[in-house]
C-alpha cells in the first residue's frame, strides 16, 4: 500500500487537514496510478515522494483561489492521469467534475479510479477539447475549467474559454516563467470573452518547485466561430 505522508505533511502547510476517508482515496488512487502505469503509460512520475509533490499537491494548490468551494461545475481539460481535476474532487465531493482526455486509455484508467473510489458527479471522457467546445451539452456550461496541460496559453485559451460560462473562471496552472506566454495571449483572450485576472504564483509544498495559476474571468460570451477545429489553435494561435 502506498504512502502519501509527503501530501498529509505538504497540505499542512496549507492549512488543510485531510479526513480518513480522503487519505484512504488518495492511498487507493496512488496505488491504481502505480499499477495501471505497468501496463500504460499514464505518467513518468512513478515514486511516491515525487507523486505526492508533482501530482497530488501540484494538483489542489489552486484550493488557495477559493474559487473551489462549494457546489461549482468543473471541467479538466487534457486531465491524463486525472490531473487536477481528481485530486480536487477527492478534497471537496460537492464538485462537479468533467475530465477530458484525448486519450481513450486514460479515460479506462480514470473510470476505474472512480468506481473504486465510488466517486458520483464525475464523468471521464474521452474527446478533443475543439469538437466538446463546440457542443451545446459542453460549451459555456461550467463555472470553472482548469487545465495543467503544456500547451501555451494562447491555444489553450482557445480550447477552453468555450467551456466557460459568462462570469466563471478559466485557470491555466503553469510554471513560473509566464510573463511571455501571457503577452502573446492577451489578445486571443479578449477576443474569446476572456480577461485576465491575475497571476497566481504559488510555491508547492515540500519543494522548490513554483508555479503560476494563471487566472481568467469569463466577462462575455465566446464568438460562435471558436474553437476552430483541424488544429488551427495550436498551428495559428489568435
Amino acid at each position: 500500500m502506498s504512502n502519501i505522508e509527503t501530501l498529509i505533511e505538504g497540505l499542512g502547510d496549507l492549512g488543510i487537514e485531510l479526513s480518513v476517508k480522503q487519505k484512504e482515496h488518495f492511498i487507493k488512487y496512488k496505488d491504481l496510478l502505480k499499477e495501471w502505469n505497468e501496463k500504460i503509460n499514464i505518467t513518468a512520475i512513478t515514486d511516491d515522494i515525487e507523486i505526492d509533490i508533482k501530482h497530488f499537491l501540484d494538483s489542489l494548490t489552486p484550493i488557495i483561489t477559493k474559487l473551489f468551494e462549494g457546489k461549482k461545475k468543473i471541467i479538466d481539460i487534457g486531465t491524463g492521469g486525472g490531473f487536477p481535476g481528481l485530486p480536487l474532487k477527492i478534497f471537496n465531493n460537492e464538485l462537479q467534475v468533467t475530465l477530458l482526455d484525448s486519450l481513450n486509455k486514460r479515460i479506462i484508467f480514470l473510470n476505474e479510479v472512480i468506481k473504486a473510489l465510488e466517486l458520483k458527479n464525475i464523468d471521464a471522457i474521452h474527446g478533443r477539447a475543439e469538437e466538446f467546445g463546440r457542443t451545446p451539452k459542453y460549451r459555456e456550461q461550467y463555472d470553472i475549467c482548469i487545465s495543467r496541460a503544456v500547451a501555451s496559453l494562447d491555444t489553450l485559451s482557445e480550447y477552453s474559454l468555450p467551456f466557460v460560462k459568462v462570469g466563471g473562471y478559466f485557470i491555466s496552472m503553469k510554471g513560473s516563467e509566464v510573463d511571455e506566454e501571457l503577452k502573446e495571449a492577451e489578445k486571443g483572450i479578449k477576443l474569446l470573452g476572456g480577461k485576465i485576472l491575475k497571476k497566481e504564483i504559488v510555491r508547492i509544498p515540500n519543494s522548490d518547485i513554483i508555479h503560476s495559476l494563471i487566472i481568467i474571468h469569463k466577462i462575455q460570451e465566446t464568438p460562435t466561430k471558436y474553437p476552430r477545429g483541424g488544429g488551427k489553435p495550436k498551428k495559428n494561435p489568435l
